[in-house]
Formats: C-alpha cells, sequence, structure tokens
C-alpha cells in the first residue's frame, strides 16, 4: 500500500490524565483497523512531559481519512475520552485533554 497522506492528532494532557490516556489507547477497539484506506498508526509518548502526544495515522488518501473522521466507528473509537471532556465541561473543570490534528501529504519517504 502507498502512504500518500497523514494525519497528526497533537495532543495535549493534564498531568493527571496521561496514564488514563495511554490506558484509552492501550485497550482501543482498533476499529480504525477496517477501514478502507487506513495503512497504519503510531501513538507517540513524549519524552517531555509538557509536550504533545502524537497520534500519526497513515492513509491512502485524505478521502480515505475524510470517510473515517465521518463514520460510527470514528465516533465508537472515541466516546470514553469524548465523555472524560464533557464530564469535565459538566463539572465546570478544564477538560484533561485537548487535541489539534494538522494533515499532510508525504513527498519522500
Amino acid at each position: 500500500m502507498q502512504k500518500n497522506f497523514v494525519a497528526i492528532n497533537y495532543i495535549q494532557c493534564t498531568p493527571e490524565y496521561r496514564e488514563r490516556f495511554e490506558y484509552l489507547f492501550g485497550s482501543r477497539a482498533r476499529a480504525i483497523d477496517t477501514i478502507p484506506g487506513f495503512i497504519e498508526m503510531h501513538v507517540l509518548r513524549p519524552a517531555n512531559e509538557k509536550d504533545a502526544y502524537l497520534v500519526v495515522s497513515y492513509w491512502e488518501t485524505e478521502d480515505a481519512f475524510n470517510t473515517w473522521t465521518k463514520s460510527p466507528e470514528f465516533m465508537e473509537g472515541h466516546k470514553r475520552g469524548f465523555a472524560d471532556i464533557a464530564k469535565a465541561k459538566q463539572e465546570g473543570t478544564p477538560p484533561p485533554m485537548t487535541s489539534d490534528f494538522k494533515i499532510y501529504h508525504i513527498i519522500a519517504d
């Protein structure tokens, strides 16, 4: 499979949420693995605890990635983290994590 497209999610976690975040990824349903056009994913823990985690996913096309983000599998795969954020909002506390997506096209390996 040709890797043509990369999506990187930069995730900042509060110090007390880091263990939970890692647990969520370690126990994930792996639904993304069944999505057409998905190639592979890496979840990277920062060496410096103040830096963001990186979730790097490789895709055949940008359209395949966009299809994933609109799928029921995407919502299912993210519901536990979304629930943690909703709970913090309901309690009037800052979210335990924030994320920022950036997308890239691969020009060289």
